[in-house]
């Protein structure tokens, strides 16, 4: 059911939107923490090392489709809120149109370019052949993450977070049973980890486009609706570029950060990699609840309400906080059990470093949160230049610290301790950033403006 959310009161609008967002990251995270589980039970420690070096590089071609997502997401949340939905209608026509574009580019690029860049991270041999059969399979599931991610921004745009949440709750569950089914009936290893999160995301993509599709019929329009407009392909494009680099550059910064690691050997990397996947769980439940944020700050923009964007920053920080609380108290004091799923019999490296890379980062989640509660608002608000200046401060000290303070008597240490000084000094500028972009904006409530008046390049 569409939602308008520039009605209401906003935390109570604003906390129903956005947890069934966190419940559908729970259930998005159960695909790779289900690949690593199974991997690291049924296979060995050397397969769910090669998993979590190959994720690193799958995140380049997520980071691609979540700027789609977010771009389209904004967008259409902002015709959505301001009820022009001829216009909204081809913005979601644009988007795919690009989208389906974006996603053969890099389909080509991942069939001719993945085995330079695991050679270009440094992967050990040991785990080389199997990170390349996962990113093998995974290249050719890449239309499904591309459209599926377009169907969930548009359920998003129109204020309903509770059918994608059913979708995954689905597909995910099913793919912790087929991914168990392939590796241990059918011994298929690492391929069969890849062949299962192809068959279930393949499945929730075909389900998400097909009820958005219904969904849209739904929508009243007057006339004709284009398929395509070059000025909303612009207003779409200033929001999913920036978002686009922002991921895609975070993730080769984790490329780069990965080949660091590796040097440490197998023991180290498989310590990473399971818990850089618990860690990732509570970090992209913050994105996905910033994203929905996002989704209310453009509705209410797009309407006018300013002072409804202010009062949803103050809920959003709420939100994130009472959910960083119990994740803290379970990483810090109980991440050797977390870690007991991944790893069957771990060596006493990688527990350690399980362990310590938890307890280093937990703390810092209150800090992270906020940070992300306030980039959710600068892009809905399409506020892209700012957003962007706070995200790639926060790459560029977690990556030159990583570098720097490996080579110290820190050793791996060290390159834990780089993730809690970006996301601190990046969460100070975000917060500058709203106060100084939104805070003192006085609009009043039946004069809104328009969204080339606060789309920064």
């Amino acid at each position: 059911m569409n939602k308008d959310l520039t009605t209401g009161r906003p935390e109570t609008v604003l906390w129903r939107f956005c947890l069934p967002l966190f419940g559908s990251i729970i259930f998005q995270q159960l695909y790779n923490i289900a690949d690593s589980l199974v991997a690291g039970k049924f296979v060995g420690e050397n397969a769910l090392a090669a998993i979590g070096n190959s994720y690193e590089v799958t995140l380049i071609f997520i980071a691609f489709a979540f700027g789609c997502n977010i771009g389209c997401s904004v967008v259409v949340s902002q015709l959505f809120g301001a009820k022009e939905y001829n216009r909204m209608k081809t913005a979601i026509y644009t988007a795919g149109l690009f989208s389906a574009g974006v996603c053969i580019l890099l389909m080509l690029l991942g069939y001719f370019g993945c085995d330079p860049i695991l050679e270009a991270i440094h992967t050990p041999a040991e785990v080389f052949q199997d990170s390349k059969i996962y990113l093998d399979i995974y290249v050719w599931g890449l239309p499904f993450v591309f459209f599926y991610n377009i169907a969930t921004g548009i359920f998003s745009a129109l204020g309903d977070s509770r059918t994608p949440f059913l979708f995954l709750a689905f597909s995910s569950t099913a793919n912790v049973a087929v991914d168990i089914l392939f590796v241990t009936a059918f011994d298929m290893g690492v391929a069969g980890v890849a062949w299962a999160t192809f068959l279930c995301q393949g499945v929730s993509c075909i389900l998400a486009v097909v009820t958005v599709w219904k969904r849209l019929q739904g929508v009243h329009t007057t006339g004709k609706v284009e398929l395509f407009s070059l000025p909303l392909l612009r207003r779409f494009v200033i929001i999913a570029i920036p978002s686009i680099l922002q991921q895609s550059f975070i993730s080769v910064g984790n490329l780069l950060i990965q080949g660091v690691i590796n040097g440490f050997g197998s023991g180290v990397m498989a310590g990473y990699s399971a818990s850089v996947k618990i860690n990732n769980l509570v970090i992209t439940s913050y994105t996905t609840i910033g994203n929905g944020i996002s989704n209310y700050t453009a509705q209410n923009m797009g309407a006018g309400k300013w002072d409804r964007i202010r009062a949803g920053f103050k809920a959003g920080i709420k939100l994130v906080w009472l959910l960083t609380i119990p994740f803290f108290l379970i990483y810090f004091f109980c991440g050797n059990v977390l870690l007991g799923f991944f790893i069957d019999n771990p060596t006493q490296t990688a527990l350690d470093t399980g362990i310590q890379f938890l307890r280093i980062l937990s703390p810092f989640y209150f800090i992270v949160s906020a940070k992300l509660v306030a980039d959710g608002i600068l892009r809905g608000s399409g506020i892209m230049g700012k957003f962007m200046i706070a995200t790639f401060t926060d790459l560029i000290l977690r990556v030159g610290l990583a570098f720097l303070l490996s080579g110290t008597v820190l050793g791996s240490t060290g390159i834990w301790c780089a993730w809690p000084v970006g996301w601190t000094v990046a969460a100070v500028l975000s917060l500058i950033f709203y106060r100084q972009q939104i805070v003192g904006r006085e609009v009043s409530e039946s004069d809104p403006a328009p969204a080339s008046e606060t789309a920064e390049a």
